[in-house]
């Protein structure tokens, strides 16, 4: 791939990318016949179990190649603030960091620490959840520009910005924000995608249009499949500035429009990036020991986990989850609404393009991700606490007339005992909702979740401090309601023939942005868009 000519700045003509995807996603054929979607449904969940093997679970059985040799060269680090395991599940923590002075050998594709890029960021942050008794696993990722009060110890920032003062800060930030249980911790490089592909021998994406990122180095000027060696694989997953080709634009790259939503969209590129290397790393590695061993050592040297997870129990783990039956593995994205109107200005400070999370939004995936029914305490899986037995203090932090008495009323209306309703001083702009809780225990995370199950809008919990010894203060945001009724889902039962079985789904209420300044939520799952990188199939052509 060349890297020929890269714009300094985003070029415009958003619109064009947007009409793009629209047009695709409204198109209507004719419907495929049901045993022949199954199949299709089947091979991509069968693909999308791989894809998180490939990353962490089959690898790890390749450490049984040689034990002693590979253990030496993982490297470890004191992780604070994990969770204690329950119902026979485990969620582990994998970070893509972006250090660049970390680094075994420098690399002018990555930017070179002696030029001075010395930042410290998770530009990946991805969660497994793994249910030991099940041998099932789900994936859910957060997007790094997620804009949360805990992110460092001195305060608010992104979550990306977290990892800045360490993994223990990141964990933290995590549970505290989102009550996500977190058991282990695992760190990649730049180094680490780059050495699992080289040792495949490259991986092969099918590319159906001309797209570039001049950050990233991404430049593909033919379309169609395209073997991809470590180094421009990197610029594939790293890919948040892309830039398409349209019909009648010129050669030149400042003339291409560029897609909105850059995390969200590397997000999915991402996913589907995974499903490639997984589909790779099952036809050349795990079932030769060869390239096992070299698989297994390539990423070794790269790889940074708790010193509580130690080579035996990720033995363990790929042991167990090796030769899992083909199931359901859903690849979830924490719901956001994005900040449309320029830089976040925060207490005086700018933090750029951001996002907030969205409930109900995130708070059902969460339990979604985790297998939990919603009155569930996703700390300890056990019942969240009754209403009636939460005490709760409101904070105006808009400055909005009467918005702290509202909000008050309404949580009332829920059961939940309101102690006390205040005016703070508005420091600035307080776009997002926020829940906090005295303190890091369990039951208090679970006070938070009762209170936050029942407010729409970006909202978010935090550690304390709380107001007036209430055991949950809920700071008040831009674009705060309390919903009127506890949520209740739209229940629709399909019988597929007298008599025969039935099926229930469940439609869950929508959230009404009254806020100009933010975009309307974003998906849990996104489908890829006509320009996005796939795998590849025969004869040239796209693959499923």
């Amino acid at each position: 791939m060349s890297n020929s000519d890269s714009p300094k700045a985003p070029v415009a003509n958003q619109a064009r990318l947007e009409a793009l995807g629209r047009a695709v996603e409204g198109r209507r054929g004719r419907p495929p016949k049901a045993k022949r979607a199954k199949r299709a449904k089947r091979s991509k969940l069968k693909i999308g179990l791989i894809s998180v093997a490939s990353l962490l679970v089959v690898v790890l059985v390749a450490i049984a190649a040689d034990y002693y040799y590979i253990n030496g060269l993982v490297h470890r680090v004191n992780v604070k603030n994990e969770s204690v395991t329950y119902n026979n599940t485990e969620n582990i923590l994998l970070v893509g960091s972006t250090t660049r002075c970390g680094l075994t050998t420098q690399n002018p594709a990555y930017g070179l620490c002696s030029a001075g890029v010395t930042g410290v960021n998770s530009d990946v942050v991805m969660i497994l959840h793994l249910n030991l008794t099940t041998r099932q696993i789900s994936i859910l990722s957060i997007p790094r520009d997620l804009f949360v009060p805990n992110a460092r110890i001195t305060g608010a920032n992104k979550i990306d910005a977290a990892l800045y003062n360490g993994p223990s800060q990141l964990v933290a930030a995590i549970q505290e924000d989102f009550g996500i249980p977190i058991n282990h911790y695992v760190e990649l490089n730049f180094d680490t995608f780059a050495s699992v592909v080289n040792v495949l021998g490259g991986i092969n994406m099918y590319f159906p249009m001309e797209i570039f990122d001049a950050y990233s180095g991404l430049n593909i000027r033919h379309p169609g499949c395209i073997h991809l060696n470590g180094i421009e694989a990197l610029q594939v997953v790293r890919a948040r500035h892309l830039q398409v080709r349209m019909k009648g634009d010129s050669q030149i790259h400042s003339t291409w429009p560029q897609e909105a939503l850059s995390d969200l969209a590397r997000i999915r590129r991402d996913h589907e990036f995974l499903k490639v290397l997984g589909t790779a790393v099952k036809a050349k590695g795990i079932s030769n020991p060869i390239t096992d061993q070299r698989l297994a050592t390539s990423i070794a040297p790269y790889l940074t986990v708790d010193s509580a997870f130690s080579t035996t129990d990720m033995l363990s783990l790929g042991e167990h989850f090796a030769n899992v039956s083909i199931g359901s593995v859903p690849e979830l994205t924490v719901p956001v609404v994005l900040l449309q109107s320029g830089p976040y200005i925060y207490q005086g400070y700018s933090y750029g393009d951001v996002e907030f999370p969205i409930e109900p939004g995130i708070d059902t995936t969460i339990h979604r991700f985790l297998n939990l029914g919603s009155s569930i305490n996703t700390m300890t899986g056990r019942a969240l606490p009754k209403a009636n037995t939460v005490s709760v203090s409101v904070v105006n932090g808009t400055g909005v007339a009467n918005q702290a008495a509202s909000v008050a009323a309404g949580l009332r209306a829920h059961g939940l005992r309101v102690t006390s309703e205040t005016n703070a001083t508005p420091v600035g702009i307080q776009s997002e909702t926020v829940v906090y809780h005295a303190n890091n225990t369990p039951a208090s995370l679970g006070a938070a979740q009762t209170v936050l199950r029942n407010i729409s809008g970006p909202a978010v919990m935090a550690l304390g401090p709380t107001v007036g010894g209430a055991q949950v203060t809920v700071l008040t945001g831009s674009d705060i309601t309390v919903v009127a009724v506890p949520p209740k889902s739209t229940t629709t039962t399909l019988k597929t023939k007298k008599g025969g079985p039935t099926t229930t789904t469940s439609v869950l209420p929508t959230t009404t942005i009254h806020d100009p300044s933010l975009s309307s939520p974003t998906p849990v799952t996104q489908a890829l868009q006509p320009w996005d990188p796939r795998s590849c199939g025969p004869n040239n052509t796209p693959g499923p």
